[in-house]
Formats: structure tokens, sequence, C-alpha cells
């Protein structure tokens, strides 16, 4: 009996994605290229399944059914470009290649119309959930070649987490790299979530002096309320673990923080679209921050920094910090549909929002309950182009802006630092406010550069330059945008 998919990468989560394929009544063939993994995943966690060992690329394509469907869960870059170089040859057209992988969509354009031309399909496929969602439910966002969505559609969506109606989290994308483009936002907002956590985090511990049991109730009640969702569950079972001493293990951990890309990725797609992905990239740069450890406590030594006391009642700001965290992971969400949205345009790619916000519902790590929200949002009006303008998101904003401005002035006050937090606030008075000085800025580059500028009572698309000094002259520089 020929298998139902072939697996490249014997890792954590390649194995337990195996595994997961598995238990779904799928037959997998499993490759590594050291041999010797193969063997130890098929007599240990594999043992006793219907999981077949490949010991070369030859043995494992000779096992699959056509059309034969060759999922990569290796290393991103050159590693994979060398696994399909080496399985082109052995593949007959129509056959399927698929990376796992956390890969930067670029490339993953690039390996799709290269396979084209070889009549073979590639689809890049964003999976997210971890070790656990591989193994008992992921994300997973596909995209690439359309024509073999119905190949691996059955195994995709069998494997995928479901909603609580049942609903596989997992779904087409979009052609070429749709699919890693997606997941790279979906990481860009998880970057933006566990920042706006560990601010609040940081407002309780050094501003209000609470203990990490007091700590570990707050995110437990709020794990019942609108904040529902993995990252705060997981926040309240860190913040109650203790290591062997008996003191909170969390303490203990090295404040420095670790990236792999996917949100620089997403700041760089920001940049290079245009769109105003402030609170993402602040938590980007937050990171970079903690890496300057050394940094940071010569600096605190020589600017004798401390933390006042946030003064008044703890119960009350502790309200005020949850409606802050929620207003701006709203906000968070927001800015990661739009980089989502103009990407669409420029690529063509005619994304569902909804869909996409189904997808995030179960198995992946920015999982919430107000995904659902999110997707009636764009149910509603597919074309929204901020979600904060939808009726239920901007209650929300509007209700939570008194105790998000509190803390945010708190937090500066007393010296706390929360980028994100703050970031987000600013983004939305900027996107709120029908006339900001871009007006004195654009005269500044006409004075400097002959930049021109438009008129408010000229029709938009004209042009006009000044002489400010009156020894420039008037020839304007040309017109354009980056």
């Amino acid at each position: 009996m020929k298998g139902d998919i072939g697996v490249i990468g014997l890792a954590v989560m390649g194995q337990n994605l195996i595994l997961n394929m598995n238990d779904h009544g799928f037959t997998v063939v499993a490759h590594n290229r050291t041999a010797s993994k193969v063997d130890e995943f098929l007599n240990g966690p594999a043992k006793g399944t219907n999981i077949v060992g490949a010991y070369s690329l030859e043995e494992l394509v000779d096992k699959l059914a056509s059309p034969r469907k060759v999922m990569l869960m290796v290393r991103a870059g050159d590693v994979v470009d060398s696994f399909i170089d080496k399985l082109v040859p052995l593949l007959d057209k129509g056959d399927i290649i698929i990376d796992g992988g956390n890969t930067n969509y670029p490339d993953t354009n690039r390996r799709v119309a290269a396979l084209r031309e070889k009549g073979i399909h590639f689809i890049g496929t964003g999976v997210s959930g971890g070790e656990e969602g591989a193994r008992f439910g992921p994300s997973i966002m596909p995209g690439g070649a359309p024509e073999a969505w119905d190949a691996v559609k059955p195994i995709f969506q069998a494997i995928a987490a479901k909603t609580d109606a049942g609903e596989a989290c997992c779904d087409w994308v979009g052609k070429d790299g749709a699919g890693h483009f997606v997941k790279m936002v979906h990481n860009g907002i998880e970057y933006g979530d566990m920042q706006l956590i560990t601010e609040a985090y940081q407002f309780m511990k050094d501003g209000l002096g609470m203990s990490h049991d007091e700590m570990q109730q707050v995110f437990a009640d709020w794990d019942q309320t609108e904040l529902n969702s993995y990252l705060v569950e997981i926040t309240a079972e860190i913040l109650g673990h203790k290591d062997e001493d008996g003191e909170p293990l969390v303490e203990k951990i090295l404040d420095t923080a670790g990236q792999k890309g996917t949100g620089k990725w997403t700041g760089i797609n920001a940049l290079d679209l245009g769109i105003p992905l402030t609170l993402i990239s602040e938590s980007v740069f937050a990171r970079c921050v903690s890496a300057m450890k050394d940094q940071r406590v010569a600096a605190q030594n020589l600017f004798s920094k401390t933390i006042q006391p946030v003064e008044g009642d703890k119960q009350e700001w502790v309200d005020a910090l949850r409606q802050a965290l929620l207003a701006s992971k709203i906000i968070s969400y927001a800015q990661g549909f739009m980089l989502m949205r103009e990407a669409s345009n420029e690529n063509g790619w005619d994304l569902n929002y909804g869909n996409v916000a189904l997808m995030w519902r179960g198995g992946c790590i920015i999982r919430s309950a107000f995904l659902g929200n999110i997707r009636d949002a764009y149910a509603n009006d597919p074309e929204l182009a901020f979600l904060g303008s939808d009726a239920y998101f901007k209650t929300i904003l509007e209700t939570c802006l008194p105790a998000w401005r509190k803390v945010a002035a708190k937090s500066m006050e007393v010296g706390i630092p929360m980028p994100c937090t703050t970031s987000g606030l600013t983004f939305l008075d900027g996107y709120t406010t029908a006339r900001l000085p871009a007006n004195l800025l654009q005269a500044q580059r006409d004075y400097f550069g002959a930049h021109t500028y438009e008129r408010v009572d000229r029709p938009r698309g004209e042009f006009f330059h000044t002489n400010w000094t009156g020894t420039g002259g008037d020839t304007a520089s040309t017109t354009y945008d980056v």
C-alpha cells in the first residue's frame, strides 16, 4: 500500500505532524537526512503505528501514491532549496512539494514560479501552534499553486485544529506566497501580544508591587473575560510555576528575549508597503533592547534609574490595565489586518480576512476569543479598512480609552517602559485625527528640497512649489512616493 504523504524532517514539529496525520488515518512516509533519526522515530514515538520509514529520497518517492505529496519540515532558507533540487528529478508532473517551515514569502513566490515551469506544484504553508499544536491540531495556512489544494485539503483539514462549531482552522489562503505571508503576520501579532502582556506584568510587579500569586490570579481572571486567549492562559500558568526552592521560576530567567526573524520581516514589509505597523514594530525593537543586557545594567547605574511606586487603589489599577491590554491588543490585530489587506491588493491575492480569522481561532499561538468577532466584522464588511471601525471593536476602544490613557500616562510618570501599550494609543489618536501636522512637514520638505505640496483649497493631485527664500527658484523636484 502506497503512502498518502511523505514528510522530510524529524525534529519535534515534523514528528508531531506525522503522528497527527497517522491518528487521522493517513499513511505517512517519514524521512530524515540523518538515517539514524528515522530508526529512533520508528522505534520510539511511532512504534505500533502505520508510519513507514524511508532512508533515501528515492525510497521516499517510491513509497508514495500519485500525485506524490512531499512535505518539508526543515529549516527555512538554503536547506529547503537543497531538498527541492534533489526531489525534482525524482518527481513527475503534477506531484506536490509542501514547505511547512517559517519561510520568508518572497522565497515561496520564487519557488512556486520555478517549479511551475517543471510541472510540479509547490505549496508554502504556515503552521502555527508549537509542539502541542502540531501533535493535536495546529492552525494551517496554505498558499501557492491553487491546483494542488484539492489533493492536500483532506489531509490538512483533518489534522488542523477545530473551532467549537467543528470548523477546521485551515483553508486555502491564496496563490504564491500568500500562506507564508499570513503566517508571518500571525507571528508579528504574536510578538505584539507577548510584549503587551509583559508590559502589564511589569506594571503590576514593579509599579503596584504585586506578588506572583496575585499576578497569577489576575491573569487567570482575565482569561475569563474578552482577553481569553492562549497567551493569557499560559502567562497565568508561568507566573504560578515555582522553582525547586519554591521561588517563582520566571524571576530566575534572564531578561533577554530571542527572535527568529518573522517579527522583523513583518516590520520590513510594513515599511515597504507604507502601513503604520507601529505596535508590532515596537515589540520587535523591545526584544532588541532586551538583548542589550550589559548596556542596560550600566545605563541604569549611570542614570540612577528607579521605578516609582504606583499610588492609588490596586484593584482599580488592575482593571485599568485589563482595559489598556484589551484595547492595545485590538490595535495589534487591526494593524496586522491592514498589512494583509495592502499586501493582498499589491499581489492580487484576494485574501478572505474572515477566513484568516477563522484559521487563527484554534491551534495557533494567538488564538483568542475575539477572533470570532473579527471574523464577524469581515463577514459584515469584507472591505473593512480598519478593524476598530467595526461596531463591536469601536465600542470596546471607546469604552477602554480613559483607562488606557490613565495607564499610559502613569507608566511614563513613574518610569515603566510600555512601548507597545503607548504606541497603540498614539496610533489610534493619529488615525482618528482628521488634520495632522503633516502640512508643516510637507512645507519643510518643499522648503529644503522643492518636493512640492498639495493644497486644501485645490483638488487632490495638483502639486505646488513655493520659493520660500526668494532665492531658491521655481523649479520643483519630481513628485513620487517610496
